[in-house]
């Protein structure tokens, strides 16, 4: 698949699309990591948009099972697809990448990635509300993953100077779906004492703030 042309490309990952369908998850946690290397380049080179969104549902196929995270990170899967989510117009595209960030943050390699490129945070958040009620919940569940697993001081800083913390409660309040309000809620309880104490949190804020027992 890596030597051939774009059309050849092509139609490799629409049939391994088609394969991972109804591969197993015993035969998908095989996987190796020249596969998934090139199903990434695909996703880079955008061969084509129907292309790239195969590529992209072969990843969330792929990504749930065995070290087949750790092999999506070791291939720049993360900073890919940050990058992309920058200008990505497309519905259904953002809401595979979203899908697939997500599987990648419950790796601890996914989550020091996205971390480390900076403006991860930024553009996740700013999926809340734009794209569609799916890519929203993902967006949250990322949010969620950094936020329980991987946050620090400055990340959390981050967060409130960004206006995520502020993007959490609208979900509390606007019609999201229940698994997006439960993860915000979560998120802004888990951190409530720091960010409920944030010269960068407004009062208005402060006043709604989840009661935490």
């Amino acid at each position: 698949m890596a030597k051939s042309n774009y059309q050849s490309r092509a139609y490799a990952v629409f049939l391994l699309k088609s394969l991972v369908q109804v591969m197993s998850p015993a035969r998908m946690i095989l996987v190796r990591s020249e596969l998934v290397q090139e199903v990434v380049r695909i996703i880079q080179d955008q061969v084509s948009s129907k292309a790239m969104k195969a590529a992209l549902q072969v990843m969330c196929r792929l990504s749930p099972w065995g070290r087949n995270r750790v092999k999506a990170v070791e291939a720049g899967t993360v900073q890919l697809l940050i990058d992309m989510l920058l200008d990505v117009q497309d519905k259904k595209a953002c809401e595979l990448m979203l899908f697939v960030l997500e599987q990648l943050c419950r790796c601890s390699e996914g989550r020091s990635q996205f971390i480390l490129h900076g403006a991860g945070i930024a553009l996740v958040s700013k999926k809340i509300f734009r794209v569609s009620n799916v890519a929203s919940e993902s967006s949250v569940r990322i949010l969620n993953l950094v936020a329980k697993y991987s946050a620090s001081p400055v990340i959390l800083q981050e967060m409130v100077q960004l206006g995520v913390v502020a993007k959490l409660f609208m979900v509390l309040q606007m019609d999201c779906s229940a698994k997006a309000r439960e993860k915000a809620k979560e998120i802004l309880t888990l951190h409530y004492k720091v960010w409920r104490a944030s010269p960068c949190l407004s009062p208005q804020l402060k006043a709604y703030y989840p009661v935490v027992n």
